[in-house]
């Protein structure tokens, strides 16, 4: 693959990213949800605005933009990385969205879409581990960390420690996320 090819595959990451899924359905519902709850334009803050039905859009865009991501990684040829350089703009692209004045979420459904293309069994072993800890908790957001930290566990059985290594780097990404966020609400609350 060419430096212009890499750089092509890389922005259509990052454009996918940047669709701005919570916005277009707060704008539905005549709200912001980068000015409501917890500022996050992501799945959850927006179920508690809206509601789990009226929010399920945005847990199916913001998880396709990691799925097409990661397709078109896959698809575009090159070394097995491409995949996870692909999702990771689109987890950039999500967080910073070029069509949301730059303003986005952590990036947690993009990076469960793309893992999902990227090394499917793991990711349904995570998936069957959240419905567990989901059914045995009650608690939707318990099961979701056990199946996003779970993953690379499951995937360092199934996988080379490569890919693992491309996992946790994308994982980093979204601790950067959580700490910006962090210390974006202390010094709004401080």
């Amino acid at each position: 693959m060419t430096i212009v090819g890499f750089l092509l595959v890389t922005l259509a990451g990052y454009v996918l990213g940047s669709i701005p899924v919570a916005v277009l359905v707060g704008r539905r519902h005549r709200l912001d949800p980068r000015t409501v709850g917890d500022h996050n334009p992501g799945y959850w803050n927006m179920k508690q605005a809206v509601g789990r039905r009226a929010a399920m859009p945005v847990f199916i865009g913001d998880t396709l933009k990691g799925v097409a991501a990661a397709g078109v990684g896959r698809l575009a040829g090159g070394p097995w990385w491409l995949g996870y350089v692909t999702v990771g703009a689109a987890m950039v692209g999500h967080a910073w969205p070029i069509f949301a004045g730059f303003r986005g979420g952590r990036s947690i459904l993009a990076f469960a879409g793309g893992v999902i293309v990227l090394a499917p069994i793991a990711a349904a072993l995570a998936i069957a581990a959240l419905l567990v800890v989901t059914m045995i908790t009650r608690s939707f957001a318990y099961g979701a960390r056990v199946g996003v930290f779970g993953f690379p566990i499951v995937q360092a059985f199934l996988e080379a420690r490569a890919h693992v290594a491309g996992t946790g780097a994308l994982l980093c990404f979204i601790g950067l996320r959580f700490a910006l966020a962090a210390r974006h609400e202390k010094r709004r609350s401080g």
